[in-house]
């Protein structure tokens, strides 16, 4: 089988030469364009796809993807926001996708995140490179006792939970999918407005576009910790600008950003970033972004490996495909 692998990039070359040597069945060829309709074109003569968070499968990628024989399309993460299912199904070109891979990476970067803003080290380490010790403005806040709600509640969302007990925090969870655990349940609201920290760890569908809007940030608890490592569109960003200017919202940190496919992943440090919302975003002395990188672990990078070309493995016979989205 020959593969057109998307949005390739160096770090990940190591992990997916190790798991194609048990699998010379697979052949594949790496680009490092994202998949569009301006680059589908590339996929002739190929028979599947190999395609990550932020490229594009909708209606008319996968039109020409299916003129072009694509029978597969492989996803190298849990997500697939980014593919439109009901035209794919359409055209018969079967989804598989990684349903999990080292949750507690995503989880620990969550942690990161928390406390990167509520001990404000990222600003400490600025401070002592240029030999100053001044305490004033570095104060933070305990996660021990603190309300902690976490939107959704599957593999990311548990170990989260797991961790955050460990920090003596109360959890609350909003996930209509769960039954009772180590951990609080309420409803959407209740969890809006008892919340001190909020963590994003739901799927992006039509149901949670937008899911944080202005009348969500208009229920929270003034000061309050926002967290999304899910998938940027979750918030409505201008709608979070606006909660971070009359400080309903006292710090943010973000791994994923609603517009990141025309940011993340690339080195833009010569060029005059466009996006003046994302701009805006991080102007905010309160805001941490990093550039979706929650993922980006040892342990990660070889579960997404090996369960992608297992995925792809799978594809070349007639065996149900254990990890088909349908």
């Amino acid at each position: 089988m020959k593969i057109a692998l998307f949005s390739s990039q160096s770090y990940e070359q190591p992990f997916f030469d190790k798991a194609l040597s048990t699998h010379p069945e697979l052949n594949i060829k790496c680009f490092n364009e994202s998949l569009s309709e301006h680059t589908a074109s590339l996929c002739k003569g190929f028979d599947a796809v190999c395609i990550f968070v932020n490229d594009t499968a909708d209606q008319q990628v996968l039109n020409i993807l299916a003129s072009l024989g694509i029978r597969f399309i492989a996803l190298r993460c849990a997500g697939f926001n980014n593919v439109d299912m009901t035209t794919a199904n359409k055209l018969n070109i079967k989804v598989v996708r990684v349903p999990a891979y080292s949750p507690e990476a995503v989880a620990e970067h969550c942690i990161a995140l928390m406390l990167t803003l509520s001990r404000k080290t990222h600003k400490a380490y600025n401070r002592v490179r240029e030999d100053n010790f001044d305490l004033n403005g570095l104060l933070g806040f305990n996660l021990h006792n603190k309300t902690v709600g976490i939107i959704g509640a599957g593999k990311i969302g548990q170990a989260l939970i797991a961790i955050l007990n460990g920090f003596g925090a109360n959890v609350l969870v909003y996930d209509p999918n769960i039954g009772e655990g180590s951990y609080t349940k309420v409803t959407f609201d209740m969890l809006l407005t008892q919340s001190d920290i909020i963590s994003l760890h739901c799927p992006l569908n039509d149901a949670t576009y937008h899911l944080l809007d202005e009348q969500a940030f208009g229920k929270m608890k003034p000061g309050v910790m926002l967290i999304n490592t899910s998938r940027g569109a979750l918030i409505d960003s201008k709608a979070c600008i606006y909660a971070l200017k009359n400080q309903t919202v006292g710090y943010l940190g973000l791994d994923v950003y609603e517009q990141e496919s025309e940011l993340f992943f690339k080195d833009r440090s010569q060029e005059i970033i466009q996006d003046d919302i994302f701009s805006r975003l991080i102007s905010f002395p309160n805001v941490l972004v990093t550039g979706h990188q929650g993922f980006f672990t040892q342990e990660a990078l070889t579960q997404i490996a090996n369960v992608t070309i297992e995925n792809l493995s799978e594809c070349t016979s007639d065996l149900p495909l254990t990890n088909q989205v349908i």
